[in-house]
């Protein structure tokens, strides 16, 4: 490898490049338990605003 003298760097071969694209991030489809996972979330804000939007509509009942 050659080093860089005025950064310190050293240029990449082939190889090391070659080895570096084992180490890459991939895109990987979701997992069961993740997909319910966000199911389960998704459904809990739904009722939470359900349950929440009487409540918005008559402020003055909340005090009681």
């Amino acid at each position: 490898m050659i080093k860089d003298r005025a950064f310190g760097r050293q240029d990449s071969t082939a190889a090391a490049r070659e080895a570096n694209k084992m180490f890459r991030k991939v895109e990987t489809t979701p997992s069961d338990h993740a997909k319910a996972d966000k199911a389960f979330q998704a459904n809990r804000e739904r009722l939470k605003a359900e349950r929440l939007a009487p409540e918005s509509k008559h402020p003055a009942n909340k005090a009681r």
